[in-house]
């Protein structure tokens, strides 16, 4: 096994990092509406003329004063790992190969490492995950590179549901904070598309490691039917605004506002996506132009 790249299994796809697009997997939906919904080409046209396009244009095109975008060269290495985690729905596969193409193509330098399952089985487990974070971090500046994670699935209270063929595992906010303590690698950000991914926050979120989730600790995030290439958060995250935005938190912000009004005009209780720690981490996020 090289460095920085996980052993490759029936499910794992090994990625250049120029590549864009892709697909995704499921979620641990307590709520059936969760799974409810679709997203469709025509739906991103509308976006802009409901935010309004001077405040979407301003939020994609203007990077903060306090963290500008230089040199793609000056830019620290970045290696991405991303998940899917629940087998028996292929959106989430999909949307773990689309998050991890899209995420190298704005930030990556370095190995990006995609796994899933499906209903048969696959490698994407606690243990999985473990060692293919390890790999990355072995391939690593410990105190100056980025490690990129991103996991999608079902989520509950808590934490995230995991299920390969008949194996079933949940991936607690403790267990997954004790797996990037083992890394050693200092500046981590953690992507989670999942019902009440909020919960990873209080463990995981510090200056140093940056924490996005598609909801709070309390609510249900929305989209994950099985032929969906992305849930309502991947999509308005990873496919819509982090492939223009400069930073995280640009993406983040429009993110939450596509989100909100889609769950609004769904009449959905609003799944209230999150972002906290990452001010050390941020600004060595460096968007290709």
């Amino acid at each position: 096994m090289r460095q920085g790249i996980a052993e490759p299994g029936r499910n794992a796809v090994k990625l250049n990092r120029h590549m864009l697009g892709g697909d995704h997997q499921t979620r641990f939906a307590m709520e059936c509406k969760s799974c409810s919904g679709s997203w469709n080409g025509t739906w991103i046209g509308s976006w802009i003329s409901r935010l309004g396009a001077p405040l979407v244009a301003f939020v994609l095109t203007v990077a903060p004063l306090a963290s500008p975008v230089h040199a793609v060269e000056d830019a620290r290495k970045v290696s991405v790992v991303s998940f899917g985690l629940f087998g028996d729905q292929g959106v989430f596969r999909s949307e773990a190969t689309g998050a991890a193409q899209v995420v190298a193509g704005r930030f990556g330098s370095g190995p990006v490492n995609v796994q899933f399952n499906s209903k048969k089985g696959g490698g994407a487990t606690i243990e999985g995950l473990a060692k293919s974070m390890q790999a990355a971090a072995n391939g690593m500046d410990a105190e100056n590179d980025v490690l990129f994670l991103i996991l999608t699935s079902h989520g509950s209270p808590d934490g995230l549901a995991i299920k390969a063929g008949r194996l079933t595992q949940t991936l607690t906010p403790p267990h997954l904070a004790a797996m990037l303590a083992r890394t050693g690698m200092r500046y981590k950000v953690v992507v989670i598309s999942a019902c009440y991914s909020g919960v990873f926050i209080p463990r995981l979120a510090n200056p140093d490691t940056l924490v996005i989730t598609a909801a709070d600790a309390d609510h249900s995030s929305f989209g994950c039917r099985d032929k969906a290439k992305w849930t309502y958060f991947g999509n308005a995250f990873f496919n819509v605004a982090l492939r223009q935005a400069r930073s995280l938190k640009n993406a983040f912000v429009v993110a939450r506002s596509l989100v909100q009004q889609r769950e609004l005009r769904a009449r959905f209780e609003p799944s209230n996506p999150l972002m906290a720690g990452g001010a050390n981490v941020q600004p060595l996020l460096l968007a290709r132009p």
